[in-house]
């Protein structure tokens, strides 16, 4: 578990960094700079089991405004036929931005389950 959070740890401090020419960097240098700071603390033995919850909780609320804003996922999905992802963004084109938004919260999320899920399993507390 401890090399699995420094690893996360690290990928979302370089996700925080690059995030720096984003349209929005003031709201996402902090979640991914916080989804760091929670790995980093798991990996020192100072699981949260609070901290994880309000991260989770953050993480589904935004990405169910991602999903169904005019703009976001189902809109990438339904109207732009999963057009890539991998190109440039374009402000004509906010559906790439608001669908990769959300599969960073997802990341953000599946890795705090399984730090929940394996902390629950090894009995710690």
């Amino acid at each position: 578990m401890k090399a699995f959070n420094i690893l996360f740890g690290l990928v979302f401090f370089t996700f925080a960094i690059l995030q720096y020419n984003d349209v929005d960097p003031y709201l996402w240098i902090p979640i991914y700079a916080s989804a760091s700071a929670i790995c980093i603390l798991n990996s020192r033995g100072k699981y949260s089991f609070k901290l994880h919850l309000a991260m989770a909780a953050f993480c589904i609320v935004y990405a169910i405004i991602l999903l169904v804003n005019k703009d976001g996922v189902i809109s990438w999905f339904n109207e732009h036929k999963t057009e890539s992802l991998v190109q440039s963004m374009k402000a004509t084109k906010p559906w790439i931005e608001q669908t990769r938004e959300f599969g960073g919260l997802m990341i953000i999320l599946l890795v705090g389950i399984i730090n929940i899920v394996l902390h629950k399993k090894s009995g710690a507390n």
